[in-house]
């Protein structure tokens, strides 16, 4: 088993008499890729904000790279890539790569950390001239020039195309494999499904799934109904194995965990019914039912 590199228990935040955060547990191994996914004000901003030693939990305990994150020595080996950089935009990416090596006691070389990050030809640019992909990838580079134990990265994909995309998560997942715990926040859930070894999911300042992406998505929604149909949603809703209801137009669409018996009630309910149409859900169905359902009881890990 992979040495436990973060490691959060109860932990516990509110914002007067807002909850964040409630008794929110959290173990990522080294070598290992966690993807941490929920709807806007789940808590994950907050969650990321006490693993970086920036909040204090107000209950609970938290550990990260063997001590607590607030002490500097411990947070020298966490790199962070952020949403909202604060990088200067007049430096060279040379520049910038010498600046954060300074930081650290036993930094990447620049050569090295541009060659990981696969930016070598952008070294004389100033950052502010590059494109946004081209900033994403610095900015890895800039989290990865210390040789972090723990790598956190907020929303790395944003603004790439899919090939940029595909190729950030490529070098990503290279640091996994070179034993680096990963915490991937992230609203791709395409995203998180290819990379991630678990997903976490939060909903209202609790964790309501925590497994691997498939399991996640058999343990819910097995299958997607698309129809058209004069049901009313309420009546869907009754069928046997129905699971969450949804309607744009005049296309119908059910996410349902037993499809034989549901289609079976559906067509008994509807004959006149067209354009029935069944497959296999994924992860965004499994995450809209999980945190479209108001009260939510949490979905154990699998034996």
């Amino acid at each position: 088993m992979n040495d436990i590199v973060i490691k959060a228990r109860g932990l516990g935040y509110r914002y007067g008499r807002q909850v964040a955060l409630d008794g929110v547990d959290l173990s990522c191994g080294s070598g290992s890729l966690t993807a941490l996914l929920g709807p806007n004000g789940a808590g994950k901003t907050t969650l990321v904000k006490i693993l970086l030693g920036i909040f204090t939990p107000q209950q609970g305990q938290v550990r990260v790279a063997g001590g607590c994150p607030k002490n500097i020595a411990v947070r020298r080996h966490i790199g962070t890539m952020l949403q909202i950089s604060g990088v200067p935009e007049t430096l060279t990416v040379s520049e910038l790569t010498a600046l954060f090596a300074s930081l650290y006691p036993q930094p990447l070389s620049g050569k090295d950390v541009l060659v990981t990050a696969q930016i070598e030809e952008l070294a004389d640019r100033r950052y502010g001239q590059l494109s946004g992909g081209q900033q994403q990838r610095v900015l890895l580079a800039l989290a990865l020039i210390g040789r972090p134990r723990v790598l956190v990265l907020d929303e790395p994909g944003t603004g790439l195309d899919p090939a940029s995309r595909r190729a950030l998560g490529e070098t990503i997942r290279r640091q996994c494999d070179d034993g680096t715990a990963i915490l991937l926040c992230t609203h791709d859930l395409e995203e998180a499904a290819r990379l991630a070894d678990e997903v976490v999911i939060l909903n209202h300042g609790r964790v309501i799934a925590s497994d691997s992406p498939r399991a996640i998505s058999q343990k819910l929604a097995d299958r997607r109904v698309r129809c058209r149909t004069r049901l009313p949603a309420e009546a869907l809703k009754d069928l046997p194995g129905a699971c969450r209801v949804s309607r744009e137009d005049n296309l119908t669409e059910i996410l349902v965990n037993e499809p034989n018996p549901f289609v079976s009630a559906l067509l008994a309910a509807d004959p006149e019914l067209s354009d029935l149409e069944v497959a296999s859900a994924g992860l965004d169905e499994a995450f809209l039912t999980l945190t479209q359902t108001p009260a939510q009881e949490p979905v154990q890990e699998a034996a």
